[in-house]
């Protein structure tokens, strides 16, 4: 799972650069795929995170 970890990771950062660099631009276009990567790599953490903890509770039954 630190694989999936690691790539949810770095597209926040890919996003959060492409929304910096959108915004010293003043390109619309370019802020909003931006803030949509970085909430994409949040999503793709919370969900690696849900597994972690539904793979433990499995571990315990």
């Amino acid at each position: 799972m630190d694989k999936d970890r690691i790539i949810g990771s770095a597209k926040q950062a890919e996003g959060a650069i492409k929304e910096l660099v959108g915004k010293a631009a003043g390109d619309a276009r370019l802020r909003s795929r931006g803030a949509t990567e970085k909430s994409a790599g949040k999503i793709q953490n919370a969900i690696v995170g849900l597994n972690d903890i539904l793979r433990d509770m499995l571990k315990t039954l």
